[in-house]
């Protein structure tokens, strides 16, 4: 049976950075993988690397998953990303077809598309703790750090997603990844009590 917890550290975290040589706490968040039968659960640190708040690494799904995530603790914004696909429907990871960032709270449930690229942010001066129910297969070579249906790499060779989420006096702001080619306006909204992208 593997271990079902793991930490994503600073060092990792410098690959999705808006500013890789910044200072952060040396764990940014920890993950307990329980897959559909007991859920997944992630608790994020609070604070921020040199304005960025603390936030997941984020990923797009492998295949034909959604996922279902629910805020237990704290308050966060949900960043959300649909890619932009050629003329023979492969993603094309440089740009941003729609993006949605969503202030999310303790209570809050939200349904995630197998296409949506997804990553949480904590805003909180607490812990975030958040539950989801995406799978975790043990054969896989790391499944508690790097779950097989999750595609990281994309969101390392763009340095992050679409937009940074900083603090600009006191307030969450969202900052264009220059990396992407095209990315759509956006600003943080309140979300519904439940939403479903």
């Amino acid at each position: 049976m593997f271990k079902p917890s793991a930490e994503r550290t600073q060092e990792k975290m410098k690959e999705v950075l808006m500013n890789p040589t910044a200072w952060g706490p040396d764990v940014h968040y920890y993950m307990i993988r329980g897959g559909k039968e007991k859920t997944n659960i992630t608790v994020w640190e609070c604070g921020n690397v040199a304005g960025e708040y603390i936030k997941t690494y984020g990923h797009y799904h492998v295949g034909d998953i959604s996922e279902t995530y629910t805020i237990l603790q704290g308050t966060g914004i949900l960043l959300l990303q649909k890619r932009k696909k050629d003329a023979e429907g492969k993603p094309i990871n440089a740009e941003i077809e729609e993006f949605a960032a969503f202030k999310v709270r303790a209570g809050d449930r939200i349904f995630i598309d197998p296409e949506i690229g997804h990553m949480m942010v904590n805003i909180g001066d607490t812990w975030l703790v958040t539950s989801d129910d995406s799978p975790v297969y043990p054969e896989d070579v790391d499944p508690v750090g790097l779950p097989g249906h999750a595609d990281y790499e994309v969101i390392r060779q763009m340095g992050g997603f679409a937009y940074f989420v900083v603090n600009k006096n006191g307030k969450p702001t969202l900052v264009q990844n220059p990396k992407y080619k095209s990315v759509p306006p956006a600003k943080i909204k309140k979300i519904r009590r439940k939403w479903f992208w």
